[in-house]
């Protein structure tokens, strides 16, 4: 996806997680998010927003630890303050070239177009969760959803590998049933392969893009999806990459 694409999306899901986050009420519970309510949700939201763009915007190379100020909000104020601090972020990201060298988590990236990546994924699924605690869910993006799988996939993934010695030598093919998008998991000794290719796995989970890359996150059940071969392979593999 361009830079502009993840941009707009990004503060397209910030609002509509913004006015999830009121509807509810900042004591809300959110349910995909066990032990949390709406007030934590945002806090996660803005601690993160901030990391992001402070990090971009100084052009660190080196590790930033994420922080809340001292004298942010609580409750409800907290969601007008999401929403500013949302918007500081788009326009650093805005006005950053993509590839301008700073410190993220992933050895693959090291550029502010990973922050620009990342956030946008980031708000996505929570701008799930916030709606789940208002009680209505929309459905991610059908592209954008297809970037989080990949994301997911080649990013998330393999700093996960240690965790799927229970899938064995086992393969999973996740198949979008929406759009173009398929994906062939696999285990290599200690490491853990992802390919984009259409092939027979022992489990195969078909889905809407939007409910893939929510199973994978944890925010829907297997239910969710057409599955087809060994099940148990992918409850396994599903229990072992919680993050």
């Amino acid at each position: 996806m361009e830079t502009q694409h993840y941009l707009d999306a990004l503060a397209r899901d910030s609002d509509a997680l913004a006015d999830a986050a009121e509807a509810a009420g900042p004591d809300a519970p959110v349910p995909p998010c066990p032990g949390w309510t709406v007030a934590d949700l945002m806090v996660h939201m803005v601690q993160g927003d901030r990391w992001a763009r402070t990090i971009v915007e100084s052009r660190s190379t080196d590790r930033v630890m994420p922080e809340m100020p001292a004298d942010a909000p609580t409750g409800a104020a907290l969601v007008p303050y999401f929403r500013t601090g949302a918007q500081d972020l788009i326009a650093t990201l805005a006005a950053v070239p993509p590839d301008t060298s700073v410190w993220t988590f992933s050895p693959a990236d090291r550029t502010a177009a990973f922050w620009c990546r990342r956030r946008t994924q980031e708000t996505a699924v929570h701008r799930v969760d916030a709606q789940s605690a208002a009680g209505s869910v929309h459905p991610i993006d059908q592209a954008l959803a297809v970037d989080g799988i990949d994301e997911f996939l080649f990013t998330f993934l393999p700093r996960l590998a240690a965790g799927l010695t229970d899938v064995g030598d086992a393969t999973i093919h996740l198949h979008c049933t929406d759009v173009d998008g398929e994906w062939l998991i696999a285990r290599a000794g200690d490491e853990v392969v992802v390919t984009r290719e259409h092939a027979k796995g022992d489990v195969a989970a078909r889905g809407t893009a939007s409910d893939l890359l929510l199973f994978l996150w944890g925010r829907v059940p297997e239910s969710s999806l057409e599955v087809f071969g060994d099940a148990a392979v992918l409850g396994r593999f599903r229990a072992s990459i919680r993050v």
